[in-house]
Formats: structure tokens, sequence, C-alpha cells
């Protein structure tokens, strides 16, 4: 349509010129000035097609990548990424010093481990899988500088900001140099904040845990709470959550807005501050939770609540994790709003007992930790009232509730040592023992069945396994200890926990992230057509395919990872 209405277009525009200018003319000259029209009409129309088609100069693979035919981009109609070679990267390094100088440059045999792999990482790097030059930038324009060179010499770079992530996010897949970007060091600022608006801007490098602080002695609060020593640029390349995510969302519900930096150096704002706005596409979503493969997240305005003047934590165990389960399930049912309700199952609470890390001694039994809050006294009681009374309609055998300060932060600590508790566990086991942190989501409703599956399984494996959940939206966390001759045990178990969820339309991650460990299960969940969505997306906006490559899903075809 918009064609021809173009094409009409040149026509009468040639034919009014045309009558205006040869009315006054001769016959033998208006016959002359029609046939020179022709010709401008036939290379009008000819420019009009030209802009309206998709150019394919002689129908190379290149231009095939860069103008598609279809609205999607399968891995096999790409040609494999061209890197650069350490020649290209010494380049790229001596122009990056002039940037951020020699002190803001590391390549160290213990910082280049640093950034490549950790304890508790799901794929552990292997040798040809570290970066070759570490990266502290500190500002936006410094990121942007850094990004125009490393497209230039086509090195991929892989954003790091607090190195918790669980499922290989950060480790350099592609056998090539590649620059690792660390945002800790120095843009780690919290540049604005507007009390008034509730929202604040902060860079990448910021600690949620220093943030909690920061902001509670104001009265206020940032939602997510993940693990600690994760950083607010990697809980955006996660999307991740933690325990408040039932009462106050994931990542996507708190970060209003973000300055990024794309793979040739271009700078975005997604959003301007106002919560709500239907204006254009939503980039701040699309960025958030992509793990650093679309864009580099240099400053972010989080959305910021008010702290519950009066909160509490109760304690409740249970005979069986379905019981505990139906709990959680009848509380969402009939509107209960707590702030955070986490599920810990018998075994998590023998491993506390046993890590001596807090300062009594739990009940061994499936378990719910509940962060109850209201404005008032009155409607606090009133909400302890109704968990405790659904509780003991799902045959609880132990409530308690905090009184004092001093209470919140003793019953709260099991739930807080959790992870910690697990890995020292391991290592007092054996030396070599390594811990496998996975995580799925599924709906409220089949939370109960999913999980007794799940340790049904986990019992029957001979490994030490512990289940913990954020059972408030229905996501939850497998702990698994085992030796490097038990991890094909380990595996078998993680991918039995995955297809549960899956079966069940639940999800292979909550709030971890996909990474380069989950890649074939995002395949399983979604199918291939929304698989070949997102690779049309990373394609047009990192065309080179440099950032953080290899990471959600396949981008070069001789991939033959899992």
């Amino acid at each position: 349509m918009f064609r021809s209405s173009a094409l009409r277009g040149a026509r009468l525009s040639v034919g009014r010129r045309l009558v205006s200018t040869t009315v006054r003319q001769n016959s033998s000259k208006c016959s002359s000035l029609w046939f020179k029209a022709l010709a401008v009409n036939t290379v009008l129309a000819g420019a009009v097609l030209a802009y309206t088609q998709p150019v394919l100069v002689n129908d190379d693979s290149k231009s095939k990548e860069l103008f598609p035919d279809s609205s999607t981009t399968k891995l096999d109609e790409l040609e494999p990424p061209v890197y650069g070679t350490l020649e290209d990267l010494e380049k790229a390094r001596d122009e990056i010093v002039a940037i951020v100088g020699k002190e803001n440059i590391a390549t160290s045999r213990a910082e280049l481990e640093h950034h490549s792999d950790t304890y508790f990482n799901s794929h552990h790097a292997t040798e040809d899988q570290r970066p070759t030059l570490i990266i502290f930038p500190s500002s936006t324009e410094e990121v942007s500088e850094i990004m125009k060179i490393t497209y230039k010499y086509r090195i991929p770079v892989i954003p790091f900001s607090g190195g918790t992530s669980l499922e290989g996010h950060y480790i350099p897949t592609t056998g090539t140099p590649a620059i690792t970007m660390d945002m800790s060091k120095n843009m780690a600022k919290v540049l604005q904040l507007n009390e008034d608006d509730l929202d604040l801007v902060v860079q990448p490098g910021v600690s949620w845990e220093d943030l909690h602080d920061y902001l509670g002695e104001k009265g206020l609060l940032f939602g997510p709470d993940p693990g600690p020593g994760a950083l607010i640029g990697g809980m955006i390349g996660t999307s991740c959550s933690g325990t408040n995510a039932a009462r106050y969302g994931t990542m996507k519900e708190n970060v209003e807005g973000l300055t990024v930096v794309l793979a040739d150096g271009t700078v975005i704002k997604t959003k301007k501050r106002p919560r709500k706005s239907s204006a254009g596409y939503n980039l701040t979503g699309l960025i958030i939770g992509s793990e650093g493969t679309l864009g580099i997240v240099t400053e972010a305005t989080l959305k910021l609540h008010v702290k519950p003047r009066e909160e509490t934590v109760a304690v409740v165990s249970f005979d069986s994790i379905d019981s505990a389960s139906k709990t959680v399930q009848d509380l969402v049912q009939h509107g209960i709003q707590v702030n955070a309700v986490e599920l810990l199952d018998d075994n998590m609470m023998k491993v506390v007992n046993a890590s001596g890390e807090t300062t009594r001694h739990w009940v061994e039994k499936p378990t719910l930790f509940f962060k109850i809050g209201a404005n008032n006294k009155t409607v606090l009681n009133e909400l302890i009232s109704e968990v405790r009374s659904i509780s003991h309609q799902n045959h609880s055998s132990h409530f308690e509730f905090a009184k004092n300060q001093e209470e919140i932060s003793e019953l709260w600590s099991a739930r807080k040592m959790a992870l910690w508790s697990t890995i020292n566990m391991g290592r007092q086991q054996h030396p070599d023992t390594q811990v496998w942190t996975t995580d799925v989501a599924v709906p409220i409703s089949k939370l109960a069945s999913v999980l007794s599956e799940t340790k049904a399984d986990m019992e029957s494996s001979g490994l030490t396994a512990t289940l913990v959940g954020h059972a408030g939206d229905g996501n939850f966390h497998a702990f698994l200890l085992y030796t490097p001759d038990q991890r094909a045990i380990a595996e078998k178990l993680v991918q039995n926990m995955v297809k549960r969820a899956i079966d069940v339309e639940g999800t292979c991650t909550g709030e971890h992230g996909v990474g380069y460990g989950k890649r074939e299960f995002l395949l399983e969940e979604l199918g291939e057509e929304p698989i070949d969505m997102m690779r049309r997306i990373k394609m047009a906006l990192d065309p080179r395919r440099l950032l953080n490559p290899d990471k959600v899903f396949k981008i070069n075809p001789n991939d033959h990872e899992h």
C-alpha cells in the first residue's frame, strides 16, 4: 500500500510539473519533454522501490544476516561470528589505557580467575574460558568509548558486577581474546535520591545490602533482596528478586529506567522518571533479564517503597512439605498479603542446626518463615492471627512469632544462612565437595506436588540435597552437594527438577537467569520460535555478537555445547 502511494505520488508530482510547464510550449517541445519526464518518472519510481525494498547485495550471507526475510533468525541461518585476534586485543588495550589509565586495567591470574568462576557455579570455567583483560570503567562516557574501541577490533565484552550469578553468566566462552568490564570498583555510587517521588538513581556497582542500610535510615526500602554480594547491575541482568518478591515483585517491577551503552558505543536512556508511561516500546523491560547480551547498564532509576512501620517474623513448622505448601497456597487465595514467605525443608533445617551458624536449635521439619508488616500494630496482629489460623488448618505443629527486633533477627537467621550452611556442610563432608544451586518456578497451585516429587527424587539419589523456596510466588531452589564423580547424578536431578516444572507450565528459572548453564532448558520451555525471535533482537542490537556471547541462547552455529 505504502509503496503504491509513493509511486502514485511520484507520478502525480511529475505530471503536474509537466502540465504547468508545457501548456505554453509548442507540440514538438511538449513531446520532447514528455519523453524526458518518462525517464525522470522511471528513475523516481526506481528510487522509491529501492527505498522500500530490503537490499541484498549479490545475495551473499552477510547481507542475508543484515536484511533477513523473516521475523525470526534461526541459528543455522547465521555465519560464525568473527572475533578479534590477540594482536587486535593489544591494539584495543593501548587505546583503552588512554581512557581509563593503567591503574584500571588488570591481567593477573588471580583477577582473571575471580572474573570467570565461583565455587557455586553450575558451569565451571575451563582453562580457555578466562578473560584476557579486566577493565574498571568510571562513567557512562568511559564505557561508551571503550565499546567503540572493542566494536572496531571485534573483541567480546562481558559485563561483570558482583560475580554471584550461578549459571555461568560471566564466563568467556568464545575461545578468543575477551574483555571483562567490572563495574564494582569505580561505578558504585548513588547518584540521586528523590524522596518525594520515591525513586533514586544508582550506578550498577551499588550493593543492594548497602542500599538497604542507606534507605532504611530514611524509612525507605528497595524491594528485591537476593543473596549476599549481589550488585544492582547483575540484579538487572538476571531480573532477580529474593525473599521480598511476594510483596514487592522482581527487578522488572522495581526498575523505572536505565542508561545503557550498546555494542557500538551508542548511549540510550530507556525511559524518563514518571512511574507511568505508555510512550513507545518498553526498552527498560527489554534490557532487564537480558544478562548483558543487549547492552551494558551504567545507570538505573529504581522504584522505592515506604518501610512498614510495624514488622515481625513468624516461624511455622509442619509434619510434611505438602502441608507447608498448601498453607502458602491458601494464604495467596485468601488475599492475605505478607512481605515474605520462605519454605525450608526438613533437610535444610537439619543442615542449619549442624552448621552452628545460628544461635538456636531448630525443629527439624518443613518450616515456613514469614515476614509480616503493617502500618500499625492492630493490622499487624490481625495478619498474624490470619497466618496462624490458616497454618493451623493445615496441621502446623509449631507457631512462633518475634516480639522484638532481637527475636526478629534470631528467627530470620536460619533463612538468611541457608546457602552458607549448606556450603559449609559440604566442605566438612569432603574437601572436593561442590554445591550446585538451581531454581525453578511453578504456578502456586502446582508448588506442593512439584516440591514433593523433587524431594523424593533427591532423597533416592544418595546426595545431600536441601530445598528452599520463595514460596509466595512459586519459586524454589535446590542446593545439591556432590563430589566430581557424582556430577552426573547432580545433573540428572537438575534435569528432572526443571522438566517437572516445565511440565506444569512453569519455568526453568525464576530468578537465577539462564546464563550458559540453562540454555537447553530455555529452548525446551519456550520452543524454537521465541528463541529465534530473541536471536533476531540480539542480531539487530549487537550484529557482531560481542556482548556476553553465547549466553541465554546460541548465536554461533558452531556452538555444540548444551
